[in-house]
């Protein structure tokens, strides 16, 4: 219904531009993921450890200066909004969803922890997939399971199968429902 009453604008601009975007910023975070791949297998200093005496403003935490940096906020926040809606549209936690004027304590509260477990996880997501190597302030690089190496590559090798996956899963059926409708098959 929401589409009927778009605007062309909105319909032929709008949905094209933003389904570009998303298309772009999930195949650049799997590019630096399948690069960080690349760095795990040739060198050990690729390992998501914490920085030892790195000084904020002293070390540039991307190779392409602040053009990475904008970057890097902008794959960390797509990070964000992707698992949150991911974590909403699974079946399992559909029914957290809030409704408007009509949502009990007990499903605000559910959505408060799960939230606030979400946000806890993505400093270590992204840390863990390489996208950055920030610390923050919870010196997230410390924990033990960061120095395994077998732990640290199969999730970055899941993240770049299971995403790339999707990705071409949900384009490729996209384009196949456009051409049947096209060709007037159904």
């Amino acid at each position: 219904e929401l589409r009927r009453r778009a605007s062309p604008w909105q319909r032929n601009l709008g949905y094209p531009l933003a389904m570009l975007g998303l298309l772009a910023l999930t195949g650049i975070s799997v590019l630096i993921v399948c690069f960080h791949v690349l760095e795990l297998l040739l060198d050990d200093a690729a390992m998501p450890r914490g920085i030892q005496d790195a000084s904020l403003g002293q070390v540039s935490f991307s190779i392409f200066g602040s053009f990475g940096a904008a970057l890097q906020v902008v794959l960390i926040f797509y990070l964000m909004v992707s698992s949150v809606v991911g974590f909403y549209s699974s079946p399992l936690f559909t029914r957290l969803l809030p409704e408007r004027q009509d949502t009990p304590l007990t499903k605000i509260i559910g959505n408060c922890v799960s939230l606030l477990v979400l946000s806890s996880a993505l400093p270590v997501f992204s840390r863990t997939l390489g996208i950055t190597r920030f610390d923050l302030l919870g010196d997230f690089g410390r924990f033990n399971w960061l120095g395994n190496f077998y732990i640290v590559f199969l999730y970055n090798m899941g993240f770049a199968g299971l995403t790339t996956l999707c990705l071409v899963k949900r384009v490729s059926w996209a384009v196949q429902a456009e051409l049947i409708r096209a060709f007037g098959e159904d």
